[in-house]
């Protein structure tokens, strides 16, 4: 008898999960094409999860939360600025929606819920407060000057920019954000690698040993294509969603933030794996570095893009959405300055995502 060789569900799920967005890209789906369409998602999910761990081994951290961060928030920004070109003046507001959904979610909902998972394990969930308080402050400036001042400037009308004063957004966002990732990875980048009760660094023994340089760049490659078929299929799937909204009777922001909800799975999934293991400094990268890379390299992008959009770019939140923020800022300093967190601070973070997405469906 001939035996076939072993294929891994982590090579063959993504590239199906591709050849599933390439045949229902701009198509309706029926009940049995979106079930299908969902069942790859959560694959694709799992997958990308799978390969951003192989290069986090192979590279070490803080580079491999970074690599999975950006990648998805590129593969995001790419697909905000194709529905923007796509869909005419009703989204006007899309980057503004998209990019605050995911700093809510990834500064309440995946510290909340890492922080949550470590304190159970370990009463305390311990981790670097000088390279965890620098990102927090970096996200609530990045957010302040893209998403709250746009409210306040009085240069044009409603909750926009001018040109100059997007133009200065975006040059400050893209600059703030790389002079994080030389910090993160170059200047000090022990402040962002994970560290026990006492303080001190935890050097990560692993007992298998590291897949080889070829093994790493393949993972980067099936990575890629697992995260664009994720976020393929969430657009995809959004009519469906958008659907049931209507049925629903809810507001449609509600499908900016179902979008993004499954968008930032595979940050979710990896940040609660490294909870899990006592790497929480790895989770509260992944969350922060999440956020900040959803802003620096959206509001340049978009701006840029906004050359050839036709309608105005609204950016300004809404003053219920900036108290949200507020609250965020504050509750997250609180949270990062002694550099340990109980099963109360995850469930004040959780209960703020809760308070988003409640308004969200009832504003």
């Amino acid at each position: 008898m001939i035996r076939l060789p072993a294929v891994d569900w982590t090579v063959v799920v993504p590239l199906f999960a591709v050849v599933t967005l390439a045949f229902t890209w701009g198509r309706g789906l029926s009940v049995l094409g979106a079930v299908v369409t969902g069942v790859f998602l959560a694959g694709g999910v799992l997958a990308a999860v799978h390969h951003a761990e192989v290069i986090a081994h192979r590279v070490g951290e803080p580079f491999g939360s970074l690599i999975l961060a950006v990648a998805v928030t590129v593969i995001e920004v790419a697909l905000i600025v194709s529905l923007m070109a796509s869909g005419g003046p009703e989204t006007s507001s899309l980057a503004r929606d998209t990019v605050f959904a995911a700093v809510m979610i990834t500064c309440n909902g995946i510290v909340g819920l890492s922080l949550l998972v470590a304190a159970v394990r370990r009463k305390v969930a311990v981790f670097n407060a000088e390279g965890t308080g620098g990102a927090l402050a970096t996200v609530a400036t990045l957010a302040a000057l893209s998403l709250v001042l746009p409210r306040f400037t009085t240069s044009t009308p409603g909750p926009v920019f001018s040109a100059p004063q997007l133009g200065f957004a975006a040059v400050a966002s893209l600059g703030l954000y790389g002079l994080f990732v030389v910090t993160q990875t170059i200047r000090h980048r022990d402040y962002f690698l994970p560290v026990a009760a006492d303080g001190s660094l935890i050097a990560d023994h692993q007992h298998a040993a590291p897949p080889t340089t070829r093994q790493a760049v393949a993972s980067l490659g099936l990575l890629m294509v697992a995260l664009v078929a994720v976020v393929g299929l969430a657009k995809v799937e959004s009519p469906v969603i958008e659907s049931a909204v209507t049925a629903a009777r809810l507001p449609q922001a509600v499908v900016g933030v179902v979008i993004a909800l499954l968008v930032l799975l595979p940050e979710t999934i990896a940040a609660v794996r490294a909870a899990r293991r006592d790497r929480v400094q790895i989770s509260l990268n992944l969350a922060l570095g999440s956020a900040m890379a959803s802003i620096g390299l959206t509001i340049p992008t978009i701006a840029v893009a906004s050359f050839w959009l036709d309608g105005p770019l609204l950016l300004g939140l809404d003053a219920t959405h900036m108290v949200l923020l507020g609250l965020t800022v504050a509750v997250g300093t609180l949270t990062v300055v002694p550099g340990r967190a109980t099963l109360l601070q995850g469930g004040v973070h959780l209960a703020l995502l809760a308070c988003y997405l409640f308004l969200a469906v009832s504003p």
